[in-house]
């Protein structure tokens, strides 16, 4: 996810007001300051300070901005002809790529003729395939977003995939909906295509030709404003999330529940992975959480996660005075056809999340580095519901704190279990009044 600099108080009080029940937590820390010589205030002057010196380029990142510059100014070919297909790339996360599906379906409307590429991550790229809106969709493994080592130079990377583009037949224009993805920037310019749309980023501006302020505001309405030009304006009503399900998918997830024994029973799901530790709840919480819905709401809990975050499902159900149901591993679409069933999903910022809301199931999203005022599952925040922490150094668009103490960032784990079933029960009761 984007990260950029720290947003106002207003702003932080719009986001307490609109998107989430009850308040931002306002709570002491699941460790007492005590224990590490820090008051609440303190702990988030301490991590604005590091925060802020994290955001500062780097040598080797002002070198890179330097080679940058230099490469914008080769006199690479441009593509010519009548040749008027569009690439959209959109090198980041799932949920990223979800948030600017409503753009590409309104691109579509507006240029039904238009031979719409979209350029993804190979984890997006199944879930970016069944949107008829799409022409193509080519997987890639963007460099800043594979998880594993990788073997090529991202220079050399850029210079092969350039050459495919254009042996593919080109592009008359690209866009870039990754706001500070250098390397996606470059790889537009190195295949020669005209016309470079993105963010005003000191990290891809010199390579774009047309280049759109940044504002802070949800990923769908910022990608919405990067095709204003095609689409013209959208009206806010209109903008909705969806993700097509097809039989096989629901034939499956169907056969799955029915293995569990899970039929007629309420349908909750708990996801509680993420790609960063630091977006992490507590494994006692979840537990606690778990027990107390399914004794509330006499409902059945099912886990999900991929393979990678089985041990901490395990850990979970582990606590729980009777374990919850695990679903195993899932295609995004079995996935998907899951959560249709489902009358709530929690979990911390994820894609999964994204899913779930895209489908109009009610969701509760745990945020804490992450700005839920641009990542939150968009929808009715009666439905989508949000809780943060009320620390001052939230949301620090830190993800990756590894070399620090991690009870020095407890602002996910600052979430109490009682706000988080209160709402639940809020939601659900709804639902049965509805």
């Amino acid at each position: 996810m984007m990260r950029r600099g720290r947003k106002s108080a207003v702003t932080r009080r719009q986001v307490s007001a609109s998107t989430t029940i009850g308040r931002r937590c306002c709570h002491v820390c699941w460790l007492p300051m005590g224990v590490l010589g820090l008051d609440r205030q303190q702990l988030a002057q301490r991590n604005r300070r590091l925060a802020t010196a994290r955001h500062c380029p780097t040598r080797k990142h002002q070198l890179r901005d330097k080679l940058l510059k230099s490469i914008a100014k080769l006199p690479i070919p441009i593509q010519r002809g009548k040749n008027k297909r569009l690439l959209i790339i959109r090198p980041d996360h799932l949920g990223d790529a979800l948030l600017a599906t409503p753009a590409i379906k309104q691109l579509r409307r507006a240029h039904p003729d238009l031979q719409i590429h979209v350029l993804c991550g190979p984890w997006s790229a199944e879930l970016l395939a069944r949107f008829p809106a799409i022409d193509q969709v080519r997987p890639l493994p963007f460099p800043a977003f594979v998880r594993e080592r990788r073997a090529d130079n991202a220079y050399l990377l850029a210079l092969r995939w350039s050459r495919r583009l254009r042996e593919a037949g080109g592009y008359h224009c690209a866009i870039i909906m990754r706001p500070d993805d250098w390397w996606s920037a470059m790889l537009a310019y190195l295949a020669g295509i005209p016309r470079r749309i993105g963010y005003h980023h000191a990290n891809v501006a010199p390579l774009l030709t047309e280049r759109q302020a940044l504002r802070h505001e949800h990923a769908v309405l910022q990608n919405l404003r990067l095709v204003k030009a095609w689409t013209g304006e959208t009206d806010r009503a209109d903008i909705r999330l969806e993700i097509p399900l097809n039989t096989a998918d629901s034939a499956f997830i169907e056969g799955r529940l029915a293995e569990l024994d899970i039929n007629r029973q309420r349908l909750i799901c708990i996801h509680p992975g993420s790609g960063a530790a630091s977006k992490l709840w507590q494994v006692d919480k979840w537990a606690a959480l778990a027990d107390s819905l399914r004794s509330s709401l006499d409902c059945a809990i099912v886990f999900t996660g991929a393979a990678s975050e089985s041990k901490l499902v395990a850990a979970i159900r582990a606590q729980m005075t009777q374990a919850g149901h695990s679903i195993g591993a899932t295609s995004i679409g079995q996935l998907a056809a899951l959560y249709a069933k489902a009358s709530l999903v929690l979990g911390p910022d994820s894609g999964a999340l994204h899913v779930a809301a895209a489908l109009q199931t009610p969701t509760i999203a745990l945020f804490g580095p992450a700005d839920p005022v641009e990542f939150a599952p968009w929808g009715d925040p009666a439905r989508q519901v949000v809780f943060a922490s009320d620390l001052a150094c939230a949301p620090c668009r830190i993800l990756d704190w590894r070399d620090d103490d991690p009870a020095f960032h407890p602002c996910v784990r600052d979430i109490k279990v009682d706000q988080v079933l209160n709402a639940a029960l809020r939601i659900l009761s709804g639902a049965d009044a509805g």
